[in-house]
């Protein structure tokens, strides 16, 4: 039977002991803040503007668990992200410009162990399930800036090419104006109709004339011959 000396085995249990405690933050989870802190350095944190949170929130019917002022921040904790995301805007439009709010995460795990240094071990990105961005697109501004774009590379094409112009400028067109595709091909109507009408009507009462007596037809001098072909394939049709 192996047998170790007693000192050995208290430092075993000393270190199960620490790693019991030291390993308890990750238990307790996070919570959702709001962190509130100055824009400037001109501004300051002081309980006036804990005053002005705990006012915007009672305003907005949100209920923080606990709001903390330390350091250079402010932390109203929430318990859930709706909550925090409400309490988010209510605060921007409540503090103005003079200070920055933000959504943070914050662990809720005892202050005692806090003081003696345990932390929890904060994951990344990769461990939480990745970050979503939804992303949006101002059209107008980008078909602006594009237009703008244009008319710079034209200006510039022009100043280079021997041609003389005045200036280059932007004008706003009504796209109804110019119809697209099957619209603008039978656009207008009446004017293809009536063309397409008295050339079904033509065509009705004769017979495609050969191309050899449409060129005979069409020349100064004809030939008796190719003219006597022509009007009897005119006077030949079937009843």
């Amino acid at each position: 039977m192996n047998r170790y000396s007693v000192w050995k085995y208290v430092i075993i249990v000393v270190a199960l002991v620490l790693g019991f405690f030291y390993t308890l933050p990750n238990f307790f989870g996070e919570v959702p803040p709001v962190q509130v802190s100055p824009a400037r350095s001109s501004v300051k944190l002081d309980t006036a503007v804990l005053a002005r949170v705990e006012a915007a929130l009672k305003d907005a019917a949100l209920d923080a668990g606990a709001i903390t002022l330390d350091g250079g921040s402010l932390k109203a904790r929430f318990a859930n992200t709706d909550e925090q995301l409400k309490a988010k805007d209510a605060l921007q439009t409540a503090l103005g410009d003079d200070y920055v709010v933000a959504l943070n995460l914050l662990s809720r795990s005892p202050q005692w162990l806090a003081s003696i240094g345990a932390l929890p071990m904060y994951l990344g990105l990769d461990l939480r399930g990745g970050v979503h961005f939804l992303m949006q697109v101002d059209m107008k501004a980008a078909l602006s800036k594009k237009l703008e774009a244009y008319s710079n590379d034209i200006r510039g094409m022009l100043r280079t090419a021997p041609a003389v112009f005045r200036s280059v400028a932007r004008r706003s067109v009504d796209h109804r104006a110019f119809p697209r595709g099957r619209a603008a091909r039978k656009s207008p109507g009446t004017h293809q109709q009536g063309h397409a009408r008295p050339r079904a009507e033509g065509q009705r009462g004769r017979r495609r004339i050969p191309h050899q007596c449409r060129s005979a037809h069409r020349g100064p001098a004809q030939d008796p011959g190719i003219r006597a072909a022509a009007e009897h394939h005119h006077t030949a049709q079937p009843s």
